[in-house]
């Protein structure tokens, strides 16, 4: 395998988890591709199981219903979305993603023979660079609402770094379009701490920044979106699973111009 950098590497373990999550009866997501990607040694453990099975599932179920006609993942990493999701005809998924971490992506499917369900575009780029620029050349139309989605990302930048990465999207997201990413708290520096007294974590926590914070609702609403939480807990109900502990989710809707009716 091509070496990846070592947050690319956090892929490799997530998609560890998504293949166990996948053999399980009651599974709330089937990830057929997952095991293939989950080779070698990766950083993420079973503290963040049930964690990434929440999260997969309840992100699955939003950028599916958004019923939109792109969606953009920002970071993507080793998820195959574009290949499981009953996708409506049309739609085309974008994903954003480093290029080591893509053209292992993409070997491995490859050798499998899997078919995209949807018009899949990779987009190879740094997203400390000029994505904006790469995905627009990629055939992106900010004109078109879009559903992006933001998932295990955040907690690796800076407050700063994750407000001029939700700006940029800010900019490219037409009235109508859709944002997701996790949304805990409070809950983000409880879970560093956590992983910072397990020495197989370490290294994984030392990249860890901690996000845009809590006050995240807040600064979206007075960006323009329209903002919504979802808790762990709540989801936990939902699908049958048990949770302790705080955190959830973030969605948001782009609303129009200024003067313009709410959406």
């Amino acid at each position: 395998m091509t070496e990846l950098p070592d947050v690319a590497r956090t892929a490799i373990g997530a998609a560890r988890l998504r293949a166990q999550e996948s053999e399980r009866p009651d599974r709330l997501f089937d990830d057929p591709y997952a095991k293939a990607f989950a080779t070698g040694e990766g950083p993420v453990r079973e503290l963040f199981a049930d964690h990434l099975a929440f999260r997969t599932r309840f992100f699955d179920d939003h950028l599916l219903g958004a019923g939109l006609s792109q969606v953009v993942l920002v970071a993507a990493g080793l998820d195959s979305r574009a290949y499981r999701l009953p996708w409506p005809p049309g739609l085309r998924l974008f994903e954003l993603d480093l290029p080591e971490l893509l053209a292992y992506k993409d070997g491995v499917l490859a050798r499998l023979g899997a078919e995209p369900r949807c018009e899949r575009v990779p987009v190879p780029v740094d997203l400390r660079e000029d994505w904006p620029a790469a995905l627009r050349a990629a055939g992106f139309d900010p004109a078109v609402p879009a559903a992006w989605l933001a998932e295990g990302l955040l907690i690796y930048l800076s407050a700063a770094e994750a407000g001029e990465l939700l700006t940029r999207i800010g900019a490219l997201a037409a009235p109508g379009s859709s944002l997701a990413f996790e949304h805990d708290a409070g809950g983000a520096a409880r879970l560093m701490a956590a992983a910072r007294t397990r020495p197989a974590m370490g290294r994984l926590a030392e990249l860890w920044k901690g996000g845009l914070g809590e006050d995240a609702p807040a600064w979206l609403a007075a960006r323009g979106w329209r903002p919504r939480t979802v808790g762990r807990a709540e989801l936990a109900e939902r699908y049958g699973r048990r949770w302790e502990g705080a955190g959830g989710f973030l969605t948001a809707l782009r609303q129009g111009p200024a003067g313009s009716p709410p959406l």
